[in-house]
């Protein structure tokens, strides 16, 4: 078993036995009455242990109830915070010696998420992870890959939540070689865009399966610069995966659409579309929302989502674009099992989509409005200045 399939037991099993048992759930998009009844059961029982631990959060379960969504449901509380409270707020519900893995949100510059995390949190959501790969069989402990990171290389001091996820992805195959697009340079990162076209160069050639992780707008700009310089299309080998994270935030002027994005990777590395997967997720909410074959980012059985109107913060119907609501109970360190993100979406019955899996699905159509704040995309983004 891959180490991090392995159990891992709630803080107190006594009074949260159904988060145990909705993160034990194995099957990462199972559906219907029972599921639906066991999540209710395991948001009452993380309500109450915030409640019990923070004085901010029973105060919000204590005003006004929100308008209740029905496909989180009809009768589960989820008293609203903004993503955009942890970028000004340490907010916990743990004690300071209780946090075992901190990470932060942004760059080197701009306001940034705090994030704690217990052993249970960071571990259930890693193990959620590790169950969506398992589902579409990527975890292959036999089969060595190379790959290519377009993310922040490690270093003593860097704890981005986008470098520590797309590091521990790195776990589900062993590691042949590995290159980093956002290179370490001693006072902060700059972007290798010869270092990724050599690599992906010797990687074609040397014949094991390429993976390649992380944001997107590199990758773009990586087979842009193969395009001017004269690199000719490269054959990466069978069974390489693309799977990108992070959004185009920051650089919208040079974002292309999907489709196009991913035609673009399979003409000039050979990945098909099929292996070329987005993602979504952040610090503040680390549920994994990866795509299907069909590209759409469904909603697992851990977790629950609503589209909320941007003005008055009432749940929409199916199709309407507001703010994402993402719900989750596994979170016991901070409150954050009821996040309004920053992003506008829209919401989709799972059989819309056409692929298997039944639960709904959403679309990222962007940021709502303009902000200060910035991500670790947006921080990002700013490395790519100048490279054109």
């Amino acid at each position: 078993m891959n180490p991090h399939l392995a159990p891992v037991e709630v803080p107190d099993p006594a009074v949260l036995a159904a988060v145990q048992r909705l993160c034990d759930l194995a099957s990462p998009y199972a559906a219907g009455p029972e599921t639906d009844a066991l999540f209710a059961a395991a948001m009452a029982e993380t309500n109450a242990w915030h409640a019990e631990r923070s004085p901010l959060f029973r105060s919000l379960l204590a005003d006004t109830p929100e308008a209740p969504a029905p496909t989180i449901g009809a009768h589960v509380r989820t008293p609203l915070l903004h993503a955009n409270f942890f970028k000004r707020h340490e907010v916990l519900s743990m004690a300071r010696d209780e946090v075992f893995l901190h990470l932060t949100s942004s760059g080197t510059t701009g306001q940034k998420s705090q994030m704690f995390y217990d052993r249970w949190t960071i571990r259930s959501a890693q193990r959620m992870v590790a169950r969506v790969f398992d589902h579409y069989g990527w975890i292959t402990p036999e089969q060595p890959v190379n790959y290519l990171l377009y993310s922040y290389e490690p270093a003593p001091e860097v704890r981005l939540g986008t470098s520590f996820t797309d590091n521990y992805l790195c776990d589900f195959a062993p590691a042949q070689h590995t290159t980093h697009a956002l290179r370490h340079t001693g006072t902060g990162h700059e972007f290798d865009v010869h270092g990724c076209i050599a690599a992906l160069r010797r990687h074609a050639e040397e014949g094991l399966p390429v993976r390649i992780l992380g944001f997107p707008a590199f990758l773009h700009f990586t087979l842009e610069r193969m395009r001017t310089t004269g690199v000719p299309p490269l054959q990466l080998p069978e069974g390489s995966l693309v799977v990108l994270g992070g959004g185009w935030k920051g650089h919208a002027d040079r974002q292309i659409g999907k489709e196009d994005f991913y035609d673009e990777v399979t003409q000039q590395l050979g990945i098909p579309p099929e292996r070329i997967r987005d993602t979504y997720g952040s610090v503040e909410h680390c549920v994994p929302y990866i795509e299907c074959a069909h590209h759409r980012l469904h909603i697992p059985v851990w977790s629950r989502a609503a589209v909320r109107d941007t003005r008055t913060l009432r749940p929409l119907p199916y199709g309407r674009r507001g703010y994402l609501h993402l719900v989750s109970p596994y979170i016991t360190s901070v409150p954050a099992h009821s996040v309004v993100m920053g992003d506008l979406a829209s919401l989709h019955p799972g059989d819309e989509c056409g692929c298997p899996l039944a639960t709904p699905w959403f679309t990222i159509h962007g940021r709502a409005g303009v902000s200060r704040n910035r991500s670790c995309a947006v921080a990002a983004a700013e490395l790519l200045k100048g490279m054109s």
